[in-house]
């Protein structure tokens, strides 16, 4: 299976099942359009047999004009060649290993701890209920904390590395608890044989020189919310009494990347009201802040600020015109990255991850302030999803099985998609709030994540060029 498309003048071949990239001229790219078109075939395998490659060879002259005839040899013998070396029209030997490799991907690593269902922002976008997911408001115990690091480190056999997540609600509100946590992994991870990776997600607002310091120190990562320019912050990030909170959290949020030495992201959420986004984006670039991401809202879709199908022509040109940006910025040697578009060629995630995705309900699990565990931090507040409780550990094992058996080859409709093993099959939080189940397709994702991923693509071979 082939995926071939235009962009930023370059003629890019994607081989779907190797992860082979191509940049050819536009000869080549006619003859293997015809070649996935004439092949007539999801996973479009060209012939071994040297008989039917020559028929088919002469289909190719057939088809075209005699102005490219002469060429059609060199560039079928070219074709054959990556064909036979595996990296064009290769077969896809993933599928009948999916479920072995998914397998192999399910021992938990990962845990969110909701350490605040509380914020001291009141977000109109929030698809946690205001921070306290549409429950009763609360802030964890350092002793039911200490019970889910303990059961992490319990429940990843096998594994050295694991991730502890503080998020919330606003896991600044339950600093002190952050802070006796962090130092409980610190204490046991030598006789426990882990290493912990804390990181943790913050609004700014309760930003000061202590949390910058200790998070410095310990926060392997720290994600910091801001949606750009100020009048799209202020339009759905505000205070509790209706204020805009631009003002109050970019000095602090300078500050914080300024003395930051490990890694972070500045995150921000477009909607409807923004669909330019690439404006806010290059407004934060500008601003100094140079690791940045910004998702699609996640939200009912009869909210005024939702996304919608229409809007899609108009995200992608964003995505289109943030891909060239960028590349004008790297060039002037004023970059930035942006998270969706760093994807590695040669080495990135392994087969069993690309086919298993995040490890929701499995290597990923999220912790309420009482205790309860979900599959991750977006299922929080679904009681269908109540999985059990830190302290008597999984009491419905149905609700895990749901999620164990999700991988993309499990969504019929990403069998034939070419940036199936970049996605993973998608966030099945986003599935289930759009479609109703964990296996389902959320349409809109499927097109955003195609185009981010022709634009990473483009700006690797424009890197390469």
């Amino acid at each position: 299976m082939i995926h071939l498309y235009k962009l930023n003048g370059y003629n890019i071949v994607m081989d779907v099942n190797s992860g082979a990239i191509h940049e050819v001229d536009d000869e080549t790219y006619q003859v293997l359009e015809f070649l996935r078109n004439e092949l007539n075939d999801a996973e479009g395998l060209l012939p071994q047999d040297d008989a039917q490659r020559a028929e088919l060879v002469s289909r190719v002259k057939q088809y075209f004009s005699r102005e490219l005839y002469t060429d059609i040899d060199d560039i079928m013998e070219d074709i054959f060649e990556l064909s036979d070396s595996g990296q064009l029209f290769s077969e896809d030997v993933f599928m009948p290993m999916a479920e072995e490799l998914k397998g192999r991907n399910s021992v938990l690593k990962a845990m969110c701890l909701h350490v605040a269902h509380a914020c001291n922002m009141d977000c109109e976008y929030c698809f946690a209920g205001k921070g306290e997911y549409h429950g009763t408001a609360g802030l964890m115990s350092f002793e039911t904390g200490k019970a889910a690091i303990d059961y992490l480190v319990a429940n990843s056999p096998g594994r050295t590395n694991l991730e502890v997540d503080f998020f919330g609600g606003e896991p600044l509100l339950n600093w002190d608890v952050v802070k006796q946590l962090v130092s409980y992994g610190r204490s046991i991870e030598k006789e426990a044989g882990k290493n912990f990776r804390f990181t943790i997600t913050t609004n700014g607002l309760l930003i000061d020189d202590e949390v910058i310091e200790f998070c410095n120190r310990e926060m392997s990562n720290v994600v910091i919310s801001l949606d750009g320019r100020k009048e799209t912050n202020d339009r759905m990030r505000r205070t509790k009494d209706g204020a805009g909170t631009y003002d109050l959290i970019i000095d602090k949020f300078k500050k914080f990347v300024e003395a930051r030495e490990g890694e972070y992201y500045m995150r921000g959420t477009y909607t409807h009201n923004n669909l330019e986004f690439t404006k806010d984006l290059c407004h934060m670039a500008d601003l100094g802040f140079k690791e940045l991401s910004i998702e699609p809202v996640v939200a009912p879709s009869d909210a005024p600020y939702a996304l919608h199908e229409e809007d899609a022509d108009v995200l992608c040109e964003q995505y289109e015109l943030l891909a060239l940006e960028m590349i004008k910025r790297r060039n002037d040697g004023n970059g930035f990255s942006f998270y969706h578009y760093s994807i590695d060629l040669e080495g990135g995630p392994c087969i069993a991850k690309r086919i298993s995705g995040c490890g929701v309900g499995t290597e990923y699990m999220a912790v309420t302030p009482e205790g309860d565990i979900y599959p991750c931090h977006q299922f929080v507040g679904e009681k269908d999803f109540i999985m059990g409780n830190i302290f008597s550990g999984i009491t419905r094992p149905e609700v895990r099985e749901l999620f164990t058996g999700c991988n993309v080859y499990s969504h019929e409709e990403c069998r034939d998609c070419f940036a199936r093993l970049y996605c993973s099959g998608g966030c099945a939080a986003n599935a289930y709030h759009s479609t109703g189940s964990v296996t389902g397709v959320y349409e809109l994702g499927c097109k955003l994540h195609r185009k981010r991923i022709e634009c990473a693509i483009m700006m690797k071979v424009d890197e390469n060029a």
